[in-house]
């Protein structure tokens, strides 16, 4: 094993143009702005992380700006000199002098595991226990696009073999318009695919009160965060009204939220995101508690790019409590290719990546290239 001391830290901005814009209930992007953070050790050994947010500061108040200026100023003098392999010690003592900012804290937690499992020549599972699967399943999400769009795109989808479940961004219409575009995708892709709707947090109770029975009956089999997130007691309510699960995302940024929806039963199953977690060890206990409490967990995605992609696969593959599918697409999503070999994705999965650390190299000269100026 090489010297794992911790002697320089980088940062790097990357604007990645998409294959389509992909709208969420407040925006819509068409190329993702990404934070590679490069942690370098003594011994010659390079972890790379990821700092990404959904489309930017509109979902959790971070974006790729505020990521590399706390990391830069404030989180690797903690880190300088440490030993890639004391993870535990270092991201107790970054809680110290930075509250919050989950999304930097998990660019820095991944760089680490993937510095110390490519040292010690095993994959990044390894350090959370070993892989019990070889790939997990993958739900696309189809943006808030017209239904006639839609539609299409799902059913090719299908056809080639690639995604069987689909996921819709609602929020940003008028509740009644959306509501009747997603059951006449239901009902379109009725027998052929699952279809499940992501309001982010858009509406207010009476609303989803309103609407979200009628996209129950319309063939909708599964809600995912209709109401604001700190609404933990409407959330319930809904969870209680409707016969199919219902996901919290916006809820649950930390162990504790996933303890509070847990005691209110406000939700079947949690959307697990990595990046918004704070990394892999947050990850872990907020997965123990949704365990402990029956609650499923869904690998969900901020729409990283490969080595945030990779990093939450290899959590979903070492993790029993991600018992309801991932939507770990993000690197279909980019129009460019950022690893030497692409990640895999066929008859609806997305496979492990072999290998050590993350399992997967960045294409150095694709990382120039959308280097931000």
């Amino acid at each position: 094993m090489t010297d794992l001391s911790i002697v320089s830290v980088e940062t790097t901005i990357l604007d990645v143009p998409l294959v389509r814009p992909h709208k969420f209930a407040t925006t819509s992007m068409t190329a993702q702005p990404l934070l590679l953070v490069a942690v370098r050790t003594a011994g010659g050994v390079t972890g790379h992380g990821e700092g990404v947010v959904p489309g930017g500061p509109w979902w959790g108040g971070e974006s790729v700006e505020t990521m590399q200026a706390i990391i830069e100023k404030y989180i690797v003098p903690v880190l300088l000199g440490r030993g890639v392999d004391e993870i535990t010690g270092i991201m107790s003592d970054i809680e110290r002098v930075v509250a919050g900012a989950r999304f930097a804290k998990a660019a820095v937690d991944v760089a680490l595991h993937d510095a110390w499992a490519r040292s010690l020549g095993v994959p990044v599972h390894t350090l959370l226990g070993g892989a019990f699967r070889k790939g997990v399943d993958v739900t696309w999400a189809l943006g808030a696009a017209p239904a006639d769009e839609i539609i299409e795109e799902a059913l090719g989808l299908v056809e080639s073999k690639r995604h069987f479940s689909f996921k819709l961004k609602m929020g940003a219409l008028d509740p009644a318009v959306d509501t009747a575009r997603v059951i006449r995708i239901a009902q379109a892709l009725e027998g052929k695919a699952g279809v499940r709707i992501d309001v982010n947090a858009r509406w207010d109770r009476l609303t989803a009160l309103k609407y979200v029975p009628r996209l129950v009956e319309g063939g909708v089999e599964l809600i995912e965060q209709p109401t604001p997130g700190e609404q933990l007691e409407v959330l319930a309510e809904l969870n209680r009204l409707v016969p199919v699960p219902v996901m919290a995302d916006e809820s649950v940024q930390t162990p504790h939220d996933a303890l509070e929806v847990a005691r209110r039963g406000a939700a079947d199953v949690i959307a697990l995101k990595t990046t918004k977690c704070g990394g892999l060890a947050k990850s872990r206990e907020v997965v123990a508690i949704a365990k402990a409490a029956g609650i499923a967990c869904h690998g969900a995605t901020s729409i990283e790019g490969p080595i945030g992609t990779a990093a939450s696969i290899q959590f979903a593959c070492a993790e029993p409590g991600i018992n309801f599918g991932t939507e770990l697409f993000g690197p279909l999503l980019f129009s460019e290719e950022l690893l030497q070999e692409p990640i895999r994705y066929a008859d609806g999965q997305v496979s492990l990546p072999e290998g050590p650390g993350l399992g997967v190299e960045l294409n150095m000269d694709a990382v120039k290239t959308w280097t931000r100026n």
